[in-house]
């Protein structure tokens, strides 16, 4: 082994020994305190990305709630204009058949009013006609009696004329 020794002596008088253990020891001490920095910051990196994790997933979760929520109360709206749609419908229907009713009803009371009217207008003329009928009646009957018959005969005419009139009255 005198080999060995005698080769140290010669390795401990180089500087770049000394530089290569000092650069050695600075290394161990760097890595010892860096690895516990590094440790200790990823660790803390590792949990507030666990904790965005899970705000992440309570977001999601919460949205899925909120999604499913107004999913549901779209189906209950369209359900309740759907319902609005059909009760309008039939509203419209059965207005517009009382409608029909109400309008063939006045078309009804309009039609007899009409034929009523007619009917006394009817009525009327047909009294016109027999009151203008019995002035010319009477006005011939005056001129033919006037030119045909004298006093007494007249008289005897109207007598008889007022004996047959209230038969003809009843």
């Amino acid at each position: 082994m005198p080999h060995f020794y005698s080769f140290l002596p010669h390795f401990f008088a180089e500087p770049e020994f000394f530089v290569l253990i000092a650069f050695g020891i600075f290394i161990a001490v760097a890595w010892k305190r860096g690895a516990q920095a590094v440790a200790a910051s990823l660790d803390a990196r590792s949990a507030r990305i666990r904790e965005e994790l899970n705000a992440a997933q309570n977001l999601r979760e919460e949205a899925e709630r909120a999604l499913a929520e107004y999913q549901t109360k779209q189906r209950e709206a369209a359900a309740e204009a759907e319902a609005i749609v059909a009760h309008a419908r039939a509203e419209a229907e059965r207005t517009a058949a009382q409608a029909a009713r109400d309008l063939e009803l006045t078309l009804e009371r309009r039609r007899r009013l009409a034929e009523e009217r007619i009917a006394q207008e009817q009525q009327k003329a047909l009294a016109e006609i027999r009151a203008l009928a019995v002035d010319l009646a009477v006005a011939a009957a005056r001129q033919v009696i006037a030119g045909e018959v004298d006093e007494a005969r007249g008289a005897a005419l109207i007598d008889g004329e007022i004996a047959a009139l209230p038969p003809r009255l009843h």
